[in-house]
């Protein structure tokens, strides 16, 4: 789906509920005149609905997410959100920088993952329109300012978040962020897809441009480099999730599913460059009943392939279905988990005067 737009682009905002302590959520609805919305609103600058029309023209909600602000409030497994500080997972909830070791919130025992019980993905975001431009493109500048010590990280972190949608279904995240400490920092978007708009997303084909993975110990922490030839993480040639998820290969056990971080083979192991600001195709996504396919494209070294293992069909979604393990595909651009423990790989440190940049495009369209 490309080309003119049908309608003008637009911005609609609704009140979409309240914080505890009383300060106002709204709901951003981008509106690109093509067929395509993203809805987005200040909690955790959460994308709660993503429509999108498939072979026909119907559009359907491609993303998991809630009606109601409660449920991102007291119950949300990440659905939409921005995460940080820093994305994935560290080892013992802590690591040191500069010689001082900084004990970070531990939340998924013994680690801290997301940031923390209290990362970026459950705090309130300040929210403006960007003014539309003369190619149709509308968009959000969300920005936070995340205090010193806030998750046990060190430094006051101020952070930008740009969401723009265009007229050819394009969906286009730009992340910046600065600090007056040196600290460390991850960020990424947590989508959980799924292209049919409902029901299982296990049997979508996908391709992910990674030969190497990160094996994981009983903890999900790194524990080496692994290839994917003859794994179920061989994913460079379009496979059904389905086909391989329950093959008994120790690695799937371990996690209950896929939550592997793949290293994307946009460079070797050994120059990748954290800093690269080049655009490279990640993975795609298809779905043969809707016709409609997802391709990301990132500036990031690796993509961390998570399949919805910990739904339990305990939580209802948008659309009054209770979502299940493989419901949703989550394929989030990032640098390498426990890297701040990890001097093999690429640095995440964020020092005074440097700034933390990172894109990903994400590009949906349709087959006949």
């Amino acid at each position: 789906m490309s080309g003119r737009s049908k309608n003008p682009a637009s911005i609609r905002r609704r009140t979409f509920g309240h914080m505890p302590d009383g300060r106002v959520v709204d709901e951003y609805t981008l509106d690109n005149g093509c067929g395509m919305t993203v809805g987005v609103i200040n909690l955790g600058g959460i994308v709660t609905s993503m429509q999108v029309p498939d072979r026909v023209g119907r559009s359907d909600n491609v993303v998991l997410g809630f009606s109601d602000l409660a449920d991102y409030l007291d119950r949300n497994p990440d659905f939409g959100v921005i995460v940080g500080r820093f994305a994935n997972r560290i080892a013992g909830g802590r690591f040191a920088l500069d010689g001082v070791l900084h004990q970070l919130d531990v939340n998924e025992p013994p680690n801290s993952l997301h940031g923390g019980a209290q990362g970026f993905g459950t705090q309130w975001w300040e929210i403006s329109e960007l003014a539309c431009d003369d190619a149709g493109t509308v968009g959000l500048r969300l920005h936070r300012t995340s205090a010193d010590g806030e998750g046990g990280y060190p430094g006051r972190l101020e952070v930008d978040v740009i969401y723009r949608l265009c007229t050819c279904n394009t969906w286009r995240i730009d992340y910046r962020a600065t600090t007056d400490r040196a600290t460390v920092v991850n960020l990424t978007h947590h989508d959980y897809f799924n292209l049919a708009g409902g029901g299982s997303a296990l049997d979508h084909r996908l391709r992910i441009a990674a030969s190497r993975y990160l094996e994981v110990d009983d903890d999900m922490i790194p524990i080496g480099i692994a290839a994917v030839d003859a794994t179920p993480f061989d994913f460079r040639a379009p496979t059904r999730v389905a086909d391989r998820i329950r093959d008994g290969a120790p690695q799937l056990a371990v996690a209950g599913g896929y939550d592997h971080c793949l290293m994307l083979d946009r460079t070797t192991h050994d120059d990748q460059n954290a800093d690269d600001q080049r655009l490279a195709f990640a993975a795609r996504i298809e779905h043969d009943g809707s016709g409609r396919w997802l391709e990301i494209e990132t500036t990031e070294p690796a993509l961390q392939f998570y399949s919805s293992n910990k739904l339990d069909g305990t939580l209802r979604g948008s659309g009054g279905l209770l979502y299940r393990q493989g419901d949703g595909l989550c394929l989030e651009p990032q640098r390498f988990p426990d890297a701040p423990n990890r001097p093999d790989f690429p640095s995440t440190v964020l020092r005074p005067g440097e700034a933390f940049t990172s894109t990903t495009v994400y590009r949906f369209g349709v087959e006949p």
